[in-house]
């Protein structure tokens, strides 16, 4: 089929509600994959991102016909159920978590503690996988920063799509994202530092911050890193 004869996203919604189950199926397979990355981005972890998907697919089932074209890409109203979903999950974290402090940062790590699956520091330190250490960077971002930086430096979403799926305004969505990428790039340096000093210790070559990408390229050349 060629890429003209491709149905488009609105027009396979259509289909599916009007009772086409291929095009729900098409649908499913086109557009899973990215709801799955955004929430294991999100939240760190794999069951959590599974069952958004499977719940994103049921609302859009029940409730396809609430999608309005002129507000937004179908795939920016998926991702703001997949939201919706994901802070929903980190609100029943936070009724069984208690807050050590209420800085925000130290929000994000205690309600995130019990969701993230974490890694032996000291083996991924050995294996110098610093994607690792910007997945953990990424997850240790309060939720509404986190958010911003998924959509438009993961999923390289514009500013109006991320605000579209987020129910934010747009120059909301561009000074959390200039924040978020500053918060990130002060962690990764705070990271280097880490494996510099592992490194030497090790008898390895001395890592500094000057040898790390700057965030946003880590980001771009680390994409799937969830």
């Amino acid at each position: 089929m060629s890429a003209s004869q491709t149905p488009s996203d609105a027009e396979l919604l259509r289909l599916m509600l009007a009772g086409d189950e291929a095009s729900f199926a098409a649908l499913y397979r086109r557009r899973q994959g990215g709801v799955y990355r955004f929430a294991l981005q999100m939240s760190g972890s794999e069951a959590l991102a599974e069952d958004v998907v499977q719940e994103v697919f049921m609302v859009l089932m029940r409730d396809g016909a609430n999608f309005d074209p002129s507000r937004g890409s179908l795939a920016a109203y998926l991702y703001g159920i997949a939201r919706n979903h994901v802070l929903r999950a980190f609100e029943r974290e936070r009724a069984l978590v208690r807050l050590d402090s209420g800085d925000e940062e130290g929000e994000g790590d205690a309600l995130h503690e019990r969701l993230v699956t974490r890694q032996d520091p000291l083996g991924d330190l050995a294996r110098g996988q610093m994607v690792e250490k910007l997945r953990q960077a990424v997850l240790a971002l309060p939720a509404h920063y986190r958010e911003v930086l998924v959509l438009c430096d993961l999923h390289e979403m514009s500013y109006a799509e991320a605000a579209s799926s987020l129910g934010l305004a747009v120059g909301t969505v561009r000074s959390r994202l200039h924040r978020a990428r500053a918060m990130l790039a002060e962690k990764m340096r705070g990271a280097a530092r880490g494996v510099g000093a592992e490194t030497s210790a090790g008898g390895g070559a001395e890592t500094g911050a000057g040898d790390l990408q700057g965030p946003q390229t880590a980001l771009r050349t680390a994409r799937c890193f969830a």
